[in-house]
């Protein structure tokens, strides 16, 4: 299974650590953000990545290079100035991800996940699968309803928070067109149809998006 991990956010929440440093490359327990997630995706089996790149884009594409290092092979699927959200951005990648499911993982997020068992994700039928978790502190009201492993939209139920991890099939993304776009209505359209199965996962999950959360991730990685 191919991989893709998004990092063309221009990380404003993280600023000012990131106005001169995109960032997938801050420093977490001693390397790169996105480095951890390059060593669990090529433990898991996902040697082949795309990464997505605008805001300080070659910094990254000079730090990882073609993936060597890391154990993996990675092409760079490039978005120009302006980010294209997530659903643009995994649109612009589809020639580089092909035609069968495929992993995306946000870099923004840290987890102990172990993406080799997505490998069988989606099911027949369905256009993506969906990691959840329980409702961090930050979003306390949730994301998507969750019933008998299925993901509903529009129902009540009890709500999850989207770790940032899925795999999806390309056909999700027919009838859109290159440009600025976000994924939640594609998949919200897609839960309407019965098609998007999902999971909650109650491991080691954390979402990167202030420089407190970030110094937290840290002290943990480094006393661990």
């Amino acid at each position: 299974m191919k991989a893709m991990i998004l990092a063309a956010g221009r990380g404003e929440r993280m600023r000012p650590l990131t106005l001169a440093r995109p960032k997938p490359l801050l420093d977490v327990g001693g390397q790169p953000l996105i480095d951890h997630h390059l060593r669990a995706l090529a433990g898991a089996g996902c040697t082949q990545v795309i990464v997505n790149l605008s805001w300080l884009g070659e910094q990254i594409r000079a730090a990882l290079g073609d993936g060597s290092r890391s154990g993996v092979e990675i092409r760079y699927s490039d978005e120009g100035p302006q980010p294209l959200e997530t659903g643009g951005g995994i649109f612009r990648a589809l020639p580089l991800l092909g035609p069968a499911p495929f992993l995306v993982l946000n870099g923004d997020v840290w987890s102990d996940y172990r993406y080799a068992q997505l490998r069988d994700r989606p099911g027949i039928g369905d256009l993506a699968h969906l990691v959840l978790v329980p409702n961090p502190p930050h979003n306390p009201h949730g994301d998507f309803v969750l019933e008998n492993g299925r993901m509903l939209d529009g129902l009540p139920g009890e709500r999850f928070t989207f770790s940032g991890i899925g795999v999806y099939r390309p056909e999700i993304f027919d009838g859109c067109r290159d440009g600025v776009f976000k994924l939640a209505p594609l998949l919200r359209a897609a839960a309407r149809a019965g098609r998007v199965s999902a999971e909650v996962y109650r491991g080691d999950w954390l979402d990167i998006g202030t420089p407190e959360r970030l110094a937290e991730l840290d002290r943990r990685l480094r006393g661990a």
